[in-house]
């Protein structure tokens, strides 16, 4: 279902949202044998393409490591076989296929062409200046709230392993450069308990806001240099708009924060690569703010 309208359906204007419910429908040239493993995967891959691009720090870039390993999933009976295990499965055929390309070493090989994009060329410079694996493991564990154990299993590495790379990761976040952070959000102490994690991060706070209007009055004052912003705002007002206020005037880094996610995960229009799920850890958070201010920058994602 999914991998059929993901792989097959590589020609035309056609959105990511118009191949899926194209396959759903059943107009799938592929037929019904790969329906079952679509069914499978269908529930999962939005957050395997939330993980991909945090990976890798670009829509565009994600993307095409997951068409690769629905490809190869396609190819290879044994790794279609093993998609049937659920999320770890799925998670684990992704890491195989990304671990090929040579990442430990900063150089990612893939069959597309890769847009030449802000956001991207910081992406591609900056990986070969930290350990991906340390990386990966921290965004398995916090991001997508696997165990350490499953992230083991996922990395193919012992549980033990993967914890340390989690603590190496953890202090490569401490030693990040401190930076001004706006807060958009309009529930007290979800904005409070936001501000806290930021100062113990080492971070000064710019401002808050709880409507659209506040984040334009501080932005005004001071260009925070990340924004933490929820899409609800306690007006009827929008925490996109308000983005794309701040966006209009530089490029920021953004990390949004929601209890609707499924509503930014559409794949009819660009998608944030920072989408962290309220109710969120607060590991999760201080994950995306080292990975938004790794890559340092929010230009439109293609």
């Amino acid at each position: 279902m999914i991998i059929c309208a993901f792989v097959w359906n590589r020609v035309g204007n056609d959105t990511f949202n118009a191949r899926i419910h194209a396959a759903i429908s059943g107009r799938s040239t592929f037929g019904r044998e790969y329906m079952s493993l679509g069914e499978n995967v269908a529930a999962h891959l939005p957050y395997l393409r939330r993980y991909a691009r945090a990976l890798t720090g670009a829509q565009s870039t994600g993307d095409a490591f997951v068409r690769q390993t629905l490809e190869a999933a396609l190819a290879d009976e044994d790794l279609k076989s093993e998609l049937s295990g659920g999320r770890v499965a799925l998670y684990r055929a992704f890491n195989k296929v990304w671990s090929t390309a040579n990442v430990d070493t900063g150089e990612v090989s893939l069959s597309d062409d890769l847009s030449s994009n802000g956001h991207e060329a910081a992406a591609h410079d900056r990986l070969s200046t930290v350990t991906p694996l340390n990386r990966q493991a921290l965004l398995l564990t916090t991001l997508e709230d696997f165990s350490i154990d499953e992230a083991g299993e996922i990395m193919d590495l012992p549980a033990a392993e993967v914890e340390a790379m989690v603590q190496d990761a953890v202090a490569e976040i401490d030693r990040e450069s401190s930076t001004n952070v706006l807060i958009i959000e309009d529930e007290p102490l979800i904005s409070m308990q936001l501000e806290d994690l930021v100062r113990d991060l080492g971070h000064d706070i710019c401002g808050t806001a709880a409507t659209r209007t506040q984040a334009q009055e501080v932005v005004a004052e001071k260009t925070p240099g990340l924004v933490l912003a929820d899409i609800q705002l306690a007006d009827g007002s929008s925490g996109l708009d308000a983005v794309d206020d701040i966006l209009a005037i530089g490029s920021v880094p953004v990390i949004f924060i929601t209890a609707y996610p499924e509503r930014l995960l559409t794949g009819d229009r660009p998608e944030p690569t920072y989408l962290v799920t309220k109710p969120f850890q607060e590991a999760t958070v201080r994950a995306a703010i080292s990975q938004a201010l790794f890559f340092n920058s929010s230009e439109p994602l293609t």
